[in-house]
């Protein structure tokens, strides 16, 4: 697809007609960090909410990747990035690292039928039900598939736990729970209500091609699930997107989706079998899997697919005194364009929350690093693209660094920041088992404020956020997400503001900026990062995982190479 020409042009174009100048000297610079002793230039308020007025506009479209969006974003950010004093880091000494991804979109109807019990019933896609393909063969076409219940989808041999026992899924559709057995039970062998990896989406997906199925139907319940049907159905909806690989075939399930609770209980029921049995069933050490009577399913859908480049954005603030180790400050664009209009009409997905939020932090912290004295370390931004199509601009940037992995210091990922009202406190996703969560507490205690861990570890959130891809690599790493405990209004209104979030905007068109946000949080939350982020640059210490972390061993393997770089004394 033909570029932007003049990208930093029309990208400061772009931000002069979207919102006020940028200040150099912020006048609304937090005292309370500065007495701290944060460094003189400080996170200015007015030039975040500059930043998220103009990338959070209409103008860029709802920032999908392959799209004038995206062109308008990466433009937009890379002006960013240059304006704060970074150094082009991408390919070819330029700002960008192209990203190629296999894009796959519904091409016309969704034709999908139940036939359970001697009787057919037509699924509307997107009411009843939500499917999407990323295999290779393109265009689905199937008829009369047998259905099976696989419980959880899991297969755990460390825990003895193996939901597809006894049980051939091969061309068969199976059908399966959201999140893992401990979520609705007393702790067992899932350590409780926090999801683990085998409670998201992506591990069944793929644990169930292995096995050779035609398909996957998660069962989708809000609560499980952490967003409501409405998040599934947006997501589903867009163009789907994956690196790259050479196994796809048989990486990626011929036809995968959800089914609303409501619909699966019917089909159970039409199947003579009760849907709460067969889930507390499912949620027992011993569980067997189970054809679903005689139900099949049929679905048929066309496909579009073509091979697109998107794109990572990277600048460098170079290392004073140990320039080949890096610190990673990194953030998604991407949000999902333009989809499904609501009752307002309003059909652009701005994301503005998620996630331009993190992006405008990443520039603030920026300015204000380069305005500084310099990090012994190097600091490397990256604005990742394609995170909502599975983290996919991190994961190709683990498989293809533009720094060595084994010398990056660690990653610290941003996402989300709330606007309804300062917090005392500041939070990480999920439970990471690495010094990096210390090091934050460390961070916010020196802003006057605290750590609280993932007050929602059911919701999984550690495996949904661009971080995740460093760790899968060893990559010491976190995301930091906004705290709970409002000044105004307690943990309380911290947990309702939350919740109407989720449910109200969170992947819709109502993720908008409104110029009645209350930037002291964002501002505050971005003072701490930047403190984080100059605490790991500056030390000589390595950032590392903690005994009982699944990440522990992938960098153990590269220890003899950071070694050599760590100074003698």
């Amino acid at each position: 697809m033909a570029r932007v020409p003049g990208l930093l042009a029309v990208a400061f174009a772009l931000a002069a007609c979207a919102g006020p100048a940028l200040r150099d000297a912020p006048a609304n610079a937090s005292a309370d960090a500065r007495a701290a002793g944060a460094p003189v230039a400080a996170i200015s308020s007015d030039n975040l909410a500059a930043h998220l007025r103009a990338l959070a506009s209409d103008e860029f479209e709802g920032r999908a990747p392959n799209t004038p969006g995206e062109d308008k974003t990466v433009a937009w950010i890379s002006a960013g990035f240059e304006k704060a004093g970074l150094v082009p880091a991408g390919d070819n000494g330029g700002w960008t690292q192209a990203v190629t991804l296999e894009r796959s979109e519904i091409d016309g109807p969704v034709s999908v039928a139940l036939h359970v019990g001697g009787r057919t019933r037509a699924l509307a896609n997107g009411d009843d039900i939500a499917v999407e393909t990323l295999h290779p063969a393109g265009s689905v076409a199937m008829r009369d598939v047998p259905l099976v219940f696989a419980g959880y989808g899991i297969t755990a041999p460390e825990l003895a736990w193996d939901d597809y026992a006894g049980m051939d899924v091969r061309g068969k559709i199976v059908v399966v729970l959201v999140n893992d057995p401990d979520f609705e039970t007393a702790p067992g062998k899932f350590g409780g209500p926090a999801m683990t990896w085998y409670g998201r989406w992506a591990y069944k997906y793929i644990e169930a091609a292995k096995r050779g199925a035609a398909g996957v139907l998660i069962v989708h319940e809000t609560a499980p699930a952490a967003y409501p049907w409405t998040t599934v159905r947006n997501g589903r909806a867009a163009p789907q997107f994956d690196i790259v690989r050479g196994d796809a075939a048989t990486y990626h399930l011929p036809v995968r989706g959800w089914i609303q609770r409501e619909v699966a209980a019917r089909l159970f029921k039409d199947a003579g079998l009760d849907f709460d049995a067969a889930k507390r069933s499912a949620q027992q050490p011993g569980f067997r899997a189970q054809p679903l009577g005689d139900a099949t399913l049929s679905v048929a859908f066309k496909v579009k697919r073509e091979r697109i480049t998107s794109r990572n954005v990277l600048g460098l603030l170079p290392g004073a005194t140990r320039p080949d180790e890096t610190v990673i400050v990194s953030g998604h664009w991407d949000s999902f364009g333009i989809g499904e209009a609501d009752a307002s009409g309003d059909a652009i997905i701005n994301g503005a929350v998620d996630n331009a939020t993190a992006i405008a932090s990443m520039i603030e912290i920026a300015r204000v690093m380069e305005a500084g004295p310099p990090p012994a370390r190097s600091v490397l931004f990256i604005a990742l693209t394609a995170e909502e199509s599975g983290l996919l601009g991190a994961t190709w940037y683990a498989a293809n660094p533009a720094r060595p992995l084994a010398t990056t210091a660690a990653a610290i990922n941003m996402e989300m920041w709330s606007p309804d009202g300062p917090t005392r406190d500041i939070s990480s996703w999920g439970l990471g088992k690495v010094s990096l969560e210390r090091a934050l507490e460390a961070a916010a205690r020196a802003e006057g404020r605290t750590y609280s861990p993932d007050p929602n570890l059911e919701a999984g959130f550690f495996y949904r956020a661009d971080h995740f891809a460093f760790a899968q690599a060893g990559v010491p790493a976190i995301t930091v997400g906004p705290g709970m405990d409002q000044f105004d209004g307690g943990v309380d209104g911290g947990r309702a503001a939350r919740a109407d979030y989720f449910a109200t905007r969170y992947h819709q068109p109502g993720d908008d900026f409104d110029a009645s946000w209350d930037m002291r949080g964002p501002t505050a939350d971005t003072e701490v990062v930047l403190r984080l982020v100059r605490a790991v640059a500056d030390t000589s210490a390595w950032p590392a995982w903690d005994d009982g972390s699944e990440f522990r061993e992938a960098r153990g393997t590269s220890a003899a190479q950071r070694a050599e770089t760590t100074p003698r004394r």
